[in-house]
């Protein structure tokens, strides 16, 4: 995935927003989201900074985090968040089995 813009796949601004924040040591949304696919994206030469200040399972953190801003649709956007960072590991598998 070196020099691909990440933003070209459907779900990059997520991804591009999520590395830059986990980078600052913020742990919004997005970057709890890249931490759920780190093992994807890694497979994919996408660099994700660790962060052992967050406790395991980060799919709770994610779900948490939007239950305190959202409690009546924390369901529906946790899953389409999912739905977003599937799609953008998807596309991007797709790209790199392309000859």
């Amino acid at each position: 995935m070196h020099g691909l813009d990440l933003n070209q796949f459907p779900g990059g601004d997520l991804v591009v927003k999520g590395l830059g924040d986990l980078s600052n040591h913020v742990y919004s949304d997005e970057a709890l989201l890249v931490l759920i696919a780190a093992p994807r994206l890694r497979a994919l030469s996408i660099e994700v900074p660790s962060a052992p200040e967050i406790s395991l399972p980060y799919e709770h953190a994610l779900f948490n985090a939007i239950e305190d801003r959202n409690p009546g649709g924390a369901h529906a956007a946790y899953n389409a968040l999912i739905g977003r960072i599937v799609s953008f590991t998807n596309a991007c598998e797709h790209e790199g089995s392309r000859p």
